[in-house]
């Protein structure tokens, strides 16, 4: 088996278990959640079939809702990210295009070009997954909060991530 394969297999085992067994409790002021799975989400490869991108969005996003108990908001929330991903890489090219096998990390692309990146798709999966989870715009303002506070709590936890295991550099 391809050694790339089994490392994705296992760090994708990681983020799992790292968010049902830690961040399931992290919650700060009832308010900020950090969903650090979408982490992994994010950071596979840029030329990776939408469609798999959308299966790897969907199994991740179920593994999560099995363990909070979430009847299909995670999954939901991870598959529109996953479809969204390749649109928001596009507009996102550099010039001259990406390298062959390229992540889209931090340590790949620098600051700015993360936050560009990341900011957007967990933001976009925040909104979908409390506003569905509200069940409309009665708790708009209170639901807003949530999105915001949770997306600087992931974009946070994901920025420390990324610069203590910057992972592979092309």
């Amino acid at each position: 088996m391809n050694r790339s394969i089994i490392l994705s297999v296992v760090v994708f085992f990681v983020y799992l278990f790292f968010q049902v067994l830690i961040l399931k409790n992290a919650v700060m002021f009832h308010v900020a959640f950090c969903f650090l799975y979408i982490g992994f989400l994010l950071l596979l490869p840029v030329e990776t079939n939408p469609l798999v991108l959308m299966l790897v969005g969907f199994i991740l996003g179920f593994s999560i809702d099995v363990f909070y108990d979430s009847l299909g908001l995670h999954a939901l929330a991870s598959v529109f990210i996953m479809y969204l991903r390749n649109y928001w890489l596009a507009a996102l090219t550099p010039q001259g295009g990406y390298d062959a096998n390229v992540l889209p990390s931090l340590a790949n692309n620098g600051l700015q070009w993360f936050l560009t990146y990341a900011v957007p798709l967990i933001f976009l999966h925040h909104l979908v997954l409390f506003f569905t989870e509200a069940g409309g715009f009665d708790y708009f303002w209170n639901t807003l909060l949530k999105v915001a506070a949770s997306t600087v709590y992931t974009l946070l936890m994901l920025a420390i991530i990324e610069y203590v295991f910057p992972g592979r550099k092309s």
